[in-house]
């Protein structure tokens, strides 16, 4: 079951109304600056057809500064997706009602262990090492179908075609149309995003790149995660609330990772009174707390993302396919509370929802024709801080055997 969202228009419309209502995203040259600020395009620059055209050129110019240069953070972000802020407004704040739950309520009626936790809430389930993340409690659900695949294929494959678990609507009334609207929204951008990034590929690589190969996956897919993750508050013996500097480690939310599918959208964050669930100004955060990745040339810089835009992120599998033109990188979410002592004892949690857009688990991960191995990992980061994707990709593996390889090279990667 796809979620409709409320007043859809159809692409064209929808492009018609943003070319009257934004500015055009070639207006301004690509920027990035050491203190992770990333490159933004407007919407409005996706629903053009790649080509040659200045407009067209102008925004693959913002996407090689985006993807593919020393500074480059491997995410771009977009503005004036439509209805995209609205919606995200109203679910995102919803996490906290579902994280504080009755805990019994949590575990028997909305986990789902023959999953292995991949539908609905997971807390305690995953491992940093030998040790249970406690961390952060995530709720996974599919926007684009309650039961994704087919019977055979979710036969097949139950952790990758996982069906959907909604907690109760008396609960938490409209959580799951939200859910819903707000990650069919973020598909629709990555798919025109997708469009673009066949572009540069085929610009880099020519004929050997085949035509709209990440586009028609991307289309044609079912196999979507959100993961609703809301940050329980780091415990006062890590972090300060006095103004002095957070000594929780940089990675004390989310471990150091590359995405290992095709590509993430982000909705942004934002930080609540973990009491109240009341929105806290990020101003009044730490500085030190965030998202934080490591461009081409080594550095580690917080990601700085607008407020009004949602972003994509570069998963491996792309980077893989498109023999390196793209790349994936290192990144890790530091936990932090407030930068002065509010003197309330305020304890603050965070709340995001990066949305997982992938091919089906036999989907072969195949180097262009001509491009070397050598090439497509080595234009990524060789970074002590992830797990070399040389020792868990081989030419032709299918997606879901590379997961699995990745997931099993992960858990002892985090022992070390």
């Amino acid at each position: 079951l796809v979620s409709s969202t409320p007043n859809v228009r159809t692409e064209r419309e929808w492009k018609r109304l943003i070319a009257r209502k934004s500015p055009r995203a070639w207006d301004n040259k690509p920027t990035m600056s050491d203190d992770g600020d990333i490159v933004v395009i407007e919407y409005a620059a996706l629903l053009e057809e790649p080509g040659e055209s200045d407009a067209a050129n102008e925004l693959k110019e913002k996407l090689t500064a985006a993807f593919g240069t020393d500074k480059s953070l491997g995410i771009v972000a977009i503005r004036g997706v439509p209805q995209f802020l609205e919606v995200r407004t109203e679910f995102l704040p919803m996490a906290h009602r579902l994280a504080h739950l009755p805990h019994d309520y949590l575990e028997n009626e909305l986990s789902d262990p023959k999953t292995l936790y991949n539908a609905g809430w997971s807390h305690g389930k995953e491992k940093l090492g030998d040790k249970p993340d406690t961390a952060k409690g995530s709720f996974y659900f599919n926007p684009l179908s309650d039961q994704p695949g087919t019977p055979e294929l979710r036969d097949q494959f139950p952790l990758s075609y996982p069906c959907n678990v909604w907690p109760d609507e008396r609960k938490i009334p409209g959580f799951e149309v939200k859910a819903k609207d707000l990650g069919s929204i973020m598909h629709k951008a990555v798919v025109r995003l997708s469009l673009h990034i066949d572009a540069l590929a085929k610009k880099r690589l020519g004929e050997s790149y085949a035509d709209h190969m990440l586009y028609k996956q991307m289309q044609a897919t079912d196999k979507a995660k959100g993961r609703l993750l809301y940050y329980f508050p780091i415990e006062s013996s890590d972090a300060s609330a006095s103004g002095e500097k957070v000594s929780a480690s940089e990675d004390s939310w989310i471990g150091w990772h590359n995405d290992s599918g095709f590509l993430t959208a982000l909705a942004g964050d934002m930080y609540v009174n973990d009491e109240t669930g009341q929105p806290i100004d990020k101003s009044l955060i730490d500085p030190a707390a965030g998202l934080y990745a490591v461009n081409r040339s080594g550095k580690t810089v917080r990601v700085n993302m607008p407020e009004d835009c949602m972003a994509v992120q570069i998963g491996e599998c792309t980077q893989i396919i498109t023999g390196g033109a793209v790349i994936a990188t290192p990144h890790c979410v530091r936990g932090g509370g407030l930068k002065e002592d509010d003197g309330n004892g305020t304890r603050v949690a965070r709340i995001s929802l990066p949305c997982f857009i992938d091919t089906g688990p036999t989907f072969p991960l195949c180097l262009p024709s001509g491009c070397s191995r050598e090439k497509a990992i080595g234009s990524g980061l060789g970074s002590a801080k992830v797990p070399p994707l040389q020792d868990r990709w081989e030419e032709g593996m299918t997606f879901g055997d590379f997961l699995q390889k990745t997931f099993a090279t992960y858990y002892d990667w985090s022992k070390k």
